[in-house]
């Protein structure tokens, strides 16, 4: 009865962490049930915790093991090949990166349009920009001031002098 069990719960475990990498990446939605699942089917073949955390360590050691022969043989990154994104924008392709200069906006003042928490819109020199706030937060219609340009970043804060 219970080797049904745990089998049942390895393989719905081993299903879920598949669908983790494969189909929902970096939620745990169906990482960590599967992962739970998957101790559990573990657990539940063994007849002590001892006999359980064993099983667990010798599973670790062998896809420890089985990786390492993998990387030794090429084997590793032809599958990493098969699973990550290798596609790269360039100019020659018609990826062009804002090419706006963003400096211009160092030490003007402006109109916050909407709430700054810390991100948000603001009206400055009669041009709409996204800006970011040194971290506090700032209310709509506050007068800002840029304190910093990071790159296509605006830091703004609230400007006192109103």
């Amino acid at each position: 009865m219970f080797l049904g069990i745990s089998l049942s719960l390895i393989i719905v475990g081993v299903i879920l962490i598949l669908v983790e990498i494969f189909l929902l990446p970096g939620f745990g939605l169906a990482g960590i049930p599967g992962l739970l699942a998957l101790l559990g089917g573990v657990f539940l073949v063994a007849d002590t915790v001892v006999e359980g955390v064993l099983y667990l360590l010798i599973t670790i050691l062998s896809l420890g093991l089985l990786s390492f022969i993998l990387y030794k043989t090429g084997r590793l990154s032809k599958l990493w090949n098969k699973i990550s994104l290798r596609e790269k924008q360039n100019n020659e392709q018609g990826y062009v990166a804002p090419n706006i200069d963003y400096q211009r906006y160092l030490g003007k003042t402006g109109k916050a349009l909407t709430l700054l928490r810390p991100a948000g819109s603001a009206l400055i020199d009669g041009e709409k920009v996204d800006v970011v706030t040194d971290g506090s937060f700032i209310q709509r219609n506050s007068r800002i001031k840029v304190i910093a340009v990071e790159g296509t970043r605006i830091i703004v804060t609230r400007d006192d002098a109103e």
